[in-house]
């Protein structure tokens, strides 16, 4: 591109427009397109840069952005799973262990046999054996009443679910006649069974006879502790 001005003999000071003028009309018509196309080409370039390729580069960042948070979620999802499949090997002979002082349902079923015979081995007789409402636990309640705190009503009802269960409570009440001492041992036995079971209630009364001592009547509530997917 030649304008064919000598910039170098210009004098600045003394120039007039008219000089501006008769340089720029020495300008040859070809040169004039050339620069209007260059022009032109850049003011387009620009106007695709900014008008198009820009957003379409943004929008391809943007989803490499998120394409990579997304990534490094699943990786943190997998780690988390990893970490709880570790946490559970960990918790699970703890809980087979625990698990085995609950009741199933043939074992509170085979209780009461079990409860009558412990009392013919001590002289006793059971006459009354009665089982009650049985009572859910929910997994809420039963942190609440371990860490000492009070379970935090939402207001809203837990959806009955047997994940959502920690075990049942199964009261049952009694009345056994016979020895005090008797009553004693058949108390050590139930406990030596390794089973949860707790006497709630317990009234002692002693029965005066003519031809026997230590005689008492028992009435109470003995409470079970049913495993949450035996009950459910």
């Amino acid at each position: 591109m030649n304008f064919n001005i000598d910039l170098k003999n210009i004098d600045l000071k003394n120039i007039s427009l008219q000089d501006i003028q008769a340089k720029l009309k020495k300008v040859e018509k070809k040169t004039w397109i050339k620069i209007g196309v260059t022009v032109g080409a850049v003011v387009f370039f620009l106007i695709i840069f900014y008008g198009v390729l820009n957003p379409i580069v943004n929008k391809k960042k943007a989803q490499l952005d998120d394409m990579n948070m997304k990534i490094e979620e699943t990786n943190n999802f997998i780690n988390n799973i990893q970490l709880a499949k570790t946490r559970i090997k960990k918790m699970r002979p703890t809980y087979e262990q625990y698990s085995t002082l609950f009741h199933s349902r043939a074992e509170v079923e085979g209780l009461y046999q079990t409860l009558s015979q412990f009392a013919a081995d001590n002289n006793l007789v059971i006459s009354k054996i009665e089982k009650k409402k049985i009572k859910e636990i929910t997994k809420k309640d039963a942190m609440a009443k371990a860490t000492g705190k009070k379970a935090s009503g939402s207001g809203k009802k837990e959806k009955r679910k047997v994940e959502n269960i920690a075990y049942y409570m199964i009261p049952v009440d009694f009345e056994i006649t016979g020895n005090f001492l008797g009553y004693i041992k058949f108390k050590r036995q139930l406990s030596l069974s390794l089973k949860m079971l707790n006497f709630d209630k317990e009234t002692i009364q002693v029965v005066k006879t003519k031809d026997s001592t230590g005689a008492i009547k028992v009435n109470g509530t003995l409470t079970i502790v049913g495993l949450a997917d035996e009950f459910f």
